[in-house]
């Protein structure tokens, strides 16, 4: 039996579940278990009438509103207003401002300081510095624990460094060598015929005169004394017919007229009427008899806390009663007093003598390039390329290779597992996992005859 296997194709069936042996093809697959198809039903109709447009039969009238009420007037050229020249004044310009009247400097008078004084009490023992940690953690005499590891660390030779180094200890210098010079001798004889500076450029791109740019000058706007006829082709093109105005297309419908005469009242009035809601009850409120005993201004705290031998706190004075002090002020400090600006000089940049000469001839403004590299005439060097003495075959080159002799385009095949019956095969049955068996023809047919 044959097997087909193909990445592009997927066996549905499930590895576990039994299937029937059948002709037919198995359409089962793991969507169509979970997700199978519903009975199609038809969206219902719709109850909304047609809506058709009736055209109306009399012909448009082709006459608009814009075209009635807007009508063509003459248009007259605009009236400019001629400029007003300026006139200069002699008067001075004011350069006074309202800022300047009215908020007028005042001499500035110092403040005096609001602060009250601190009186501050300044012990005169001298302040214990020491702290707790100083007295209770004191250090113990005890000797210093030597270490344990090995001394390994890096001992000079005592003998002098004679600051040499390997390769001048092995590559000892032997003197200059005399080399010759394989570089061929220069045979180029130099001309004494000056440097042609024509080229092709100069020769054949001759420069020719410039034309004069045209200038295209501008014809001066004339009026036309023709007067305007407000006509325009809409209206010479389309003219209008007799007819009768346009009739409006909603269909009639008939006011029914009533005797009664129109309600008022709504359905929600009728119903939902308003309950009679009780009054509110209210409290006068009492009258106001003021107490003819008089009030105790006393407090707990004056009544239970009392000064036995003390005097009674004195009020502090508000700012308003401070002394004015009419002396000036003092703005000296340490600061200003000890540490004084010094009288410094700007030191002066140090600059040293120039030591270049600069020759009083002019500079010629030529480069070495300038003066070394002069033009000279082009060489015409000789090819020393051997020529070729072999024979000259007119046969074309042979493009056929190896690859292309081998190596033929083949056609695609197809995979034999798309076909529902593969050709060449006989379809022998299908296993439990349903994957249908395939037996080539030249062996099946060899089973039947020994059958």
């Amino acid at each position: 039996t044959v097997f087909f296997l193909c990445r592009c194709h997927r066996c549905p069936h499930l590895p576990t579940r039994p299937y029937e042996k059948n002709e037919k093809p198995c359409m089962l697959s793991e969507y169509m278990e979970q997700y199978p198809l519903h009975p199609i039903t038809l969206p219902r109709g719709s109850f909304k009438p047609k809506e058709v447009y009736k055209m109306a039969q009399i012909p448009m009238e082709g006459i608009s509103t814009t075209k009635r009420d807007y009508v063509a007037r003459e248009v007259l050229p605009q009236k400019l207003k001629p400029l007003q020249k300026h006139v200069k004044r002699d008067d001075s310009m004011d350069l006074t401002s309202t800022y300047k009247q009215d908020y007028n400097s005042y001499p500035i008078s110092q403040v005096p300081p609001c602060l009250p004084r601190v009186m501050r009490h300044i012990p005169s023992a001298k302040m214990d510095a020491i702290t707790t940690y100083d007295d209770d953690y004191v250090l113990w005499n005890e000797p210093k624990t030597e270490m344990i590891r090995p001394d390994d660390r890096f001992h000079p030779s005592e003998e002098k460094f004679d600051h040499k180094t390997i390769v001048q200890d092995d590559y000892l210098y032997r003197g200059p060598v005399a080399t010759q010079s394989c570089k061929p001798l220069n045979l180029v004889q130099k001309s004494k015929a000056p440097f042609e500076n024509i080229t092709n450029y100069r020769v054949n791109y001759v420069p020719h005169p410039l034309e004069k740019p045209y200038v295209h000058k501008y014809e001066k706007y004339k009026v036309n004394e023709v007067p305007f006829d407000g006509l325009t082709t809409h209206k010479v093109s389309y003219k209008k017919l007799a007819g009768q105005p346009a009739k409006l297309a909603k269909p009639y419908q008939p006011k029914i007229l009533h005797d009664l005469p129109f309600s008022s009242t709504t359905e929600f009035q009728e119903k939902y009427q308003a309950w009679p809601q009780p009054l509110l009850f209210t409290k006068k409120p009492d009258v106001y008899l003021p107490p003819l005993e008089k009030m105790d201004l006393h407090t707990t705290t004056q009544m239970h806390y009392k000064y036995p031998n003390s005097k009674p706190a004195k009020m502090c004075r508000s700012l308003a009663q401070l002394k004015k002090h009419t002396e000036p002020f003092n703005s000296s400090s340490i600061m200003k007093e000890d540490y004084k600006p010094w009288l410094c000089e700007k030191l002066k940049p140090i600059t040293h003598a120039p030591e270049l000469s600069f020759p009083a001839k002019p500079m010629d403004c030529l480069t070495t390039f300038q003066t070394h590299y002069v033009h000279h005439p082009l060489t015409v060097t000789k090819s020393y390329k051997p020529g070729w003495s072999g024979p000259k075959h007119d046969t074309l080159l042979d493009d056929k290779t190896i690859y292309a002799t081998s190596y033929t385009p083949k056609a695609i095949v197809r995979c034999l597992a798309s076909y529902k019956d593969p050709p060449g095969y006989v379809f022998e049955g299908s296993d439990a996992d349903g994957h249908n068996l395939y037996l080539p023809a030249s062996k099946s047919e060899c089973l039947q005859d020994d059958h």
